[in-house]
């Protein structure tokens, strides 16, 4: 079996598995939060009240609760929507370290929106939204591949309009945990990185084993992979063998017998020759 390169269309292609797991991984919080909006909307449980109320002790638990509650459906799908580009990009390049990443952005953000956020009940799951933005988007640029580069400009392209909502402009519009989560992605960027994906080969790994099909091979085989897995002359065209013996021509002796009416002046000539002979013919007898 001969380890070599995977093509550069391959990159092209993803890797099933990884793409898999990037989507059920986000599936699952989307399930989750939808979820808890239906309970909360058909049962009137009254779940919004707990969010994160910064400063007040008693109610710490909202750190963990609060990314699972959303205002109103236009609030939960504006967050559906650019939770799932933002999460699977993450599950699919960064997937050694991204469950790490993601639960860290969640514990932390609301850490922080508690202790610096006003007063009030903040709710919905902006906050590690815009971690996992920052985050996608720094660990791009500090990193040596280009694939991370082209998710930190696609992310920038995508949601660069969203640094303006880390600022006091709207009023009911929780800044504190946008810029929370913004800081904490940010953070972890730098933190982690020289852990995870560090170059393309993490992704596309040099050391395929996949052979090359025969049928290809035959065609290029002069190609240096056709050379290495086959042989230098595996697909040569036979030579023709060398005449051997029982192919030569073969060798007719035959003896010239006279005629009656020559053989008078044969014995005429005691001291003549018999005549006779031989010759190659190109046929067998």
């Amino acid at each position: 079996m001969v380890k070599r390169r995977r093509p550069r269309y391959a990159s092209l292609v993803p890797e099933r598995n990884r793409l898999f797991y990037a989507f059920w991984a986000t599936g699952v919080f989307l399930v989750a939060i939808w979820s808890v909006y239906g309970l909360n909307e058909l049962m009137e449980l009254g779940w919004r009240q707990f969010g994160v109320h910064p400063g007040e002790a008693s109610r710490w638990t909202g750190i963990l609760t609060y990314p699972f509650l959303h205002g109103d459906l236009e609030h939960l799908w504006n967050n559906t929507a650019t939770f799932f580009t933002l999460n699977t990009l993450l599950f699919y390049f960064y997937r050694s370290i991204a469950l790490r990443i993601w639960l860290l952005l969640y514990v932390v953000s609301g850490v922080g929106l508690f202790f610096l956020g006003e007063g009030g009940n903040h709710i919905g799951a902006s906050g590690v939204i815009y971690g996992l933005a920052a985050f996608l988007f720094l660990s791009g640029l500090i990193r040596h591949s280009e694939n991370l580069m082209r998710v930190s400009l696609l992310v920038a392209f995508l949601y660069g309009g969203m640094v303006w909502w880390m600022l006091p402009i709207e009023e009911g519009v929780s800044w504190e945990g946008h810029l929370s989560g913004a800081v904490t992605g940010a953070i972890l960027a730098l933190v982690y990185r020289s852990r995870g994906p560090v170059d393309d080969e993490e992704f596309f790994p040099e050391d395929q084993t996949d052979p090359l099909p025969r049928w290809w091979a035959v065609h290029h085989p002069d190609d240096p992979e056709v050379i290495a897995q086959f042989g230098p002359r595996a697909f040569d065209e036979p030579e023709e063998h060398s005449s051997s013996a029982h192919d030569a021509p073969t060798q007719v002796r035959y003896t010239i017998v006279p005629s009656k009416s020559n053989e008078a002046k044969l014995r005429s000539g005691p001291d003549a020759p018999l005549r006779g002979g031989s010759r190659s013919s190109g046929k067998p007898t």
